[in-house]
């Protein structure tokens, strides 16, 4: 009815527009008979005005009006629409860019279930990998493997939010500050990208997208609570008022952990709002404060996994069961005698901040062009004593860019064009001191101090033209210029007072990148859609590697290079009509000076030892599928593939004497061959039990070797999950709307491996290589999964 009326009031004036011109024309005609007869030439036909806004004066240039441009019928499939301005054009190029592999994870997906972390959210997209992080929500997450080497937080790939970078300068990003209740979905960008996203985004981009004001339209507040102590109370408020449209999201999350010492409590913040001050100009605020506070447990060997997976009766290194990790820690807290302790003992966790604060100004210039200019401050502060180590300091970093976007015609093809430049820096002082026994992660002495720079700059270009009414073609291409310097100071200590020695390492690297793009789209018809791609990428080792050596040490390891990777897509869309829509993408990507890490020695100051593999190929297959089969009925899965080889890389392994090996052949550690998510879900729409619904969910992880000689698997494992939801409409002045749900994880209860990071190959005096079995003791890599664990949440949205 509400349709109708609309309808109905809106024709009454253009009714009436259409009747008047008659009527004047008929009164005319009788007025004309009593007057006398008049010679009058004939009016030109006058020319339609250009359109002007009465808002404010524009200058000469502003307001001709650029020529219009035809339609695209291709919009959403990855091509060109040109009823979007030029506004929304850039926007899309952080969302979906036209010819890359992408997919966009929906709210839908996730709103019913209690989503905790990136983990639950992101597996719903195929080339996506995830392994548990150094805290409760830090995941390392991978695209196509990227970061599957790396031992932790998230590397090779840039994530935006909401089109603010939240990757820093030095190419690290954490997953900490995401609480998937704040967004509205995810675009997941697939392969290569630095030619639009620049350094570090060898394995392509993420783009979290929180909700915008308009949308929730009030205030919403949740609570997800459930197994070892997790509770989650969650807030978000938005609306659109006249010119501006605001949203804030706040969270407070902790729990007791399922392994022992892995308590946390963790606050988010999220805040955007945007301003239209002109009908030009737009003004966007972002603003991110994550803090938490969390307790960490040490990694296991494999043997340690099989015999304590959640490390319990670990209290003291004295009394500690079977399978509990320990470290070493100097008495003094400098060098002597030391003391065997458990994590929990040794009081070892994390305790980080992390603010964001961007701006973004929008101006259209006409309908077809727009500049933008954005600035970011990100800041992250961090304590983390997670071994016999605590890093420590404080890293600000500042990232600008400006660019335009320019949509027309080039010889009467549809064109937009893309054009932009950036500057970004991070500098930063930060200490490693030992921790010493005594509980509550006391310090010792400095074990180094590293003060460092990173600064990116540089161009990109892009042109995106529509061949045909089906074919698009598109050529990107980005430079720029990477600085990396460095002062790593290493402290020793010599007798019982500790005289200090110090050895300063320096390091003061350039590297500049080339990284060219070319995409075809072909859009056969409303049903298929094909497209192939080539394009390249590109990461800078971060100042930190240049200065750990393969024992773990501080040392000179500043001959590292970039990587660099060539890769090429060819995929296709099939949508037979709205119940069904099938995915599939093909890869290949040739790599060069490959970054990979793996474990150092157990007791090190250094975790992790960063490495160059010459060459390596990584190629696969991804598979999508979202099918309605039945009214209320969806199947929907995400399928990867992955075969990721060496292909010339000798390594060297030190006993005594330095013996080599080939790796040539073998597969790269930590990458999963298989990994699938399926669902199958029931919702009611009609009757009485509208709102009710469930699903089945399962969860595959192949195995996966651990070491560079591929004697060593991580076992893979199949999780089952059920869930249990309720969602309904209030009739009420206050309240708008009610949601429940109820979900089971793992329900068959299995212990399995959620993340197992790299480990080195040894030798005997002899030079023969160790084999699996003692392989197997090597500390420092796996955490165990989560057991079977129940969650239960509620959300109301009020009005």
């Amino acid at each position: 009815m509400l349709r109708i009326r609309a309808i109905g009031s809106a024709g009454l004036p253009v009714l009436a527009g259409l009747l008047s011109p008659i009527g004047s024309d008929a009164l005319a005609q009788a007025a004309s008979e009593a007057l006398p007869a008049v010679t009058v030439e004939a009016p030109q036909t006058s020319r339609p005005k250009p359109i002007i806004r009465p808002s404010r004066l524009r200058s000469a240039s502003t307001a001709r009006m650029a020529k219009p441009v035809a339609q695209n019928a291709i919009d959403g499939a990855g091509g060109q629409n040109n009823t979007r301005s030029a506004g929304e054009v850039r926007a899309g190029l952080i969302q979906s860019p036209a010819g890359q592999t992408a997919t966009t994870i929906d709210r839908s997906q996730f709103d019913n279930r209690p989503a905790f972390s990136v983990s639950d959210v992101l597996r719903d997209s195929p080339g996506i990998s995830i392994k548990q992080g150094n805290g409760p929500r830090d995941f390392g997450i991978s695209i196509r493997g990227s970061n599957a080497r790396n031992g932790f937080a998230i590397r090779n790939l840039v994530i935006f939010e909401d089109g603010f970078p939240v990757t820093q300068p030095d190419g690290l990003s954490r997953s900490d500050l995401i609480d998937p209740h704040a967004y509205g979905a995810i675009d997941v960008i697939r392969g290569p990208s630095s030619a639009l996203y620049g350094n570090y985004a060898t394995g392509g981009a993420l783009n979290f997208r929180t909700r915008p004001g308009g949308t929730i339209d009030g205030v919403e507040y949740g609570v997800d609570g459930g197994s070892y102590g997790y509770l989650n109370n969650y807030l978000a408020a938005g609306k659109k008022v006249g010119n501006f449209e605001g949203s804030l999201f706040a969270s407070d999350t902790r729990g007791d952990g399922y392994i022992g010492n892995s308590w946390f409590n963790t606050q988010t913040v999220n805040f955007l709002g945007t301003l239209k001050a002109t009908p030009d100009d737009r003004f966007t605020v972002k603003i991110i404060n994550n803090d938490l506070s969390a307790r960490l447990p040490l990694r296991q060997s494999l043997n340690q996994y099989y015999q304590n997976p959640f490390q319990q009766g670990c209290a003291t290194g004295a009394t500690a069961v079977a399978g509990c990790p320990t470290v070493s820690l100097f008495n003094n807290g400098f060098n002597g005698g030391k003391d065997t302790e458990t994590a929990t003992q040794a009081g070892l966790g994390r305790n980080d901040r992390r603010t964001i604060v961007g701006g973004r100004w929008e101006h259209d210039f006409d309908n077809t062009m727009t500049w933008r200019n954005q600035f970011v401050f990100d800041d992250r502060n961090i304590s983390q004593p997670t071994g016999t180590t605590s890093a420590i300091g404080d890293f600000p970093s500042y990232n600008y860019m400006s660019d335009l976007t320019k949509r027309g015609e080039i010889l009467g093809l549809e064109s937009t064009a893309f054009f932009g430049a950036f500057y970004n820096t991070l500098t930063a002082s930060s200490d490693t001191r030992n921790v010493m026994p005594g509980g509550r992660a006391t310090l010792g002495r400095l074990s180094s101090n590293l003060y460092s720079e990173t600064t990116n700059f540089g161009v990109r270009a892009r042109e995106e033209l529509k061949l045909t009414s089906a074919l698009t073609a598109v050529a990107g291409i980005g430079w720029e210029t990477t600085l990396l310097r460095g002062i790593n100071t290493a402290y020793s200590y010599a007798g019982p007072a500790g005289i200090t020695t110090t050895t300063p390492t320096t390091a003061d690297r350039q590297f500049q990148n080339t990284a060219p793009e070319l995409a075809l789209l072909y859009n056969l018809n409303n049903e298929w859609l094909f497209r192939g791609r080539v394009a390249t990428g590109y990461g800078t080792p971060q100042v930190s590697n240049l200065f750990v050596a393969q024992t773990g040490l501080s040392g000179n390891n500043t001959q590292l290079q970039a990587q660099k990777n060539l890769g090429y897509d060819l995929g296709f869309d099939w949508t037979p009509n709205s119940a069904l829509k099938l995915s599939a993408t093909g890869f290949y990507e040739f790599f060069r000076d490959e970054l990979v890490s793996q474990a150092t020695p157990a007791g090190s100051p250094n975790a992790t030892y960063m490495f160059n593999a010459p060459r390596s190929e990584h190629r696969g297959i991804e598979l999508a599928a979202d099918w309605k089969f039945y009214p209320g009925w969806r199947f929907m899965a995400a399928y990867t593939y992955l075969d990721e080889v060496y292909t010339e890389y000798v390594e060297n392994i030190t006993n005594g004497a330095v013996f080599s090996f080939n790796r040539a052949g073998n597969k790269i550690p930590g990458i999963s061959p298989n990994e699938l998510t399926a669902r199958i879900g029931y919702d009611e729409f009609t009757g009485p039990l509208t709102g009710l619904g469930g699903f089945v969910e399962v969860q595959w992880k192949d195995s996966f070797y651990m070491d560079n000689a591929n004697l060593l698997k991580a076992p893979g494992y199949e999780l089952v999950n059920v869930n249990v939801h309720y969602k309904t409409d209030l009739v009420s002045d206050t309240f708008r709307s009610l949601n429940l749900f109820l979900e089971v994880r793992n329900v068959f209860d299995r212990t399995y491996v959620a993340s197992a990071n790299n480990i080195a190959n040894t030798v005997t005096g002899a030079g023969l290589q160790n084999p699996a079995s003692l392989l197997a003791n090597t500390t420092g890599s796996i955490y165990a999964g989560s057991p079977r664990t129940f969650v239960a949440g509620m959300k109301v949205a009020f009005k």
